[in-house]
């Protein structure tokens, strides 16, 4: 037990979730945390009555407050909704986040435990449709997206980047905020920040978000292809966060795409050699790609056979959308808009 519960900001933005907005609240106003703890809720430019649900919860409720965030960009609203506040933590929720009622606690405890200026914990896949637990089991799996803690999970220590993640103030003070040109891959390039400037990110398994996947192929290709072309952008301006994993999914791309494209042009020119030499690739990613679809899916809990059979297809759409993300980046109007961190 601490001596001193210091005062938290929970922050969050919101778009377009009249829906599920008051739920959302609910279960963060239900944490078991026995200090001070604040909501704030950056609100985007939404077509239906999430505002006015969260001026109802605001009015009803001293602890919880509203910021506009006309641009609707995640991070923008979150730099209004850190701005608003002067506690010393800062927790980042996401409107669809489910977390444990000791959430908060745990993430605190482990700031004063660790001196850490940032931690987080596991996103915890879970799907609640054949589909979505496919999808699940694909983004807790190494072959899926590769050993970072907060997906796959591991033990507690410094990490490159964690899931969402509890702040101490004085760091997101220090490096400025969140970059707003970020639209996606924000909390990776915060997180490097804060490492650049002497801070810990901290890794705890005792943190877990709950996190539910695309529901649909289109959807998953979508997202996969964002967070290419965002983690792009990430090693455009710091090309020394590029590693190996990072770069498997487009060398995968190119790698089969050629070796199809090879393949072709042997069939043509009746050269069977050719033909072998082009399929070595593509049929190399596909035995890769059942082995760990087949480990994966025999895995405690073992999937049903229409969520195994799935399982190939959905490694092959988030790999492919992920590596043709990376190969195309940003479009160059996107990038010169980029102009750096903007302060929060």
């Amino acid at each position: 037990m601490t001596d001193r519960w210091p005062r938290v900001s929970v922050v969050m933005t919101v778009i377009n979730e009249e829906r599920h907005l008051r739920h959302a609240v609910d279960r963060l106003l239900a944490q078991d945390y026995p200090g001070e703890l604040d909501i704030v809720i950056a609100i985007g430019p939404s077509k239906d009555r999430t505002h006015e649900v969260a001026q109802s919860i605001a009015e009803a409720n001293g602890h919880v407050h509203v910021v506009d965030n006309p641009s609707g960009k995640t991070p923008s609203g979150l730099n209004a909704a850190i701005a608003f506040g002067d506690s010393d933590i800062v927790v980042r929720i996401d409107g669809h986040a489910m977390v444990p009622s000791d959430y908060v606690r745990t993430g605190v405890l482990t700031l004063q435990a660790t001196g850490a200026d940032n931690v987080g914990g596991v996103m915890a896949a879970e799907g609640t449709t054949d589909f979505e637990r496919t999808v699940a089991r694909a983004m807790t799996s190494k072959f899926g997206v590769g050993g970072a803690s907060f997906h796959v999970g591991g033990e507690a220590g410094p990490a490159l980047t964690v899931y969402l993640g509890c702040f101490q103030r004085s760091a997101l003070r220090r490096v400025g905020g969140y970059d707003e040109s970020m639209q996606r891959a924000q909390d990776w390039e915060m997180n490097l920040r804060i490492r650049q400037t002497g801070g810990v990110v901290w890794f705890t398994p005792d943190m877990r978000v709950t996190y539910r996947p695309r529901h649909t192929f289109k959807a998953l290709a979508r997202q996969y292809h964002d967070y290419g072309r965002w983690r792009r952008e990430v090693a455009r301006r710091h090309p020394d966060t590029v590693s190996v994993r990072y770069l498997a999914a487009p060398v995968a791309v190119v790698g089969v795409g050629a070796g199809l494209g090879l393949a072709g042009v042997g069939a043509v020119a009746r050269q069977p050699w050719l033909v072998a030499l082009g399929l070595a690739a593509p049929l190399g990613y596909a035995a890769l790609n059942l082995a760990a679809s087949a480990h994966g899916a025999l895995s405690a809990p073992r999937l049903s056979r229409a969520e195994a059979a799935r399982l190939p297809a959905v490694y092959a759409t988030m790999h492919g959308a992920w590596g043709l993300g990376f190969l195309r980046g940003l479009p160059r109007a996107e990038r010169q808009s980029a102009a750096g961190p903007a302060g929060g």
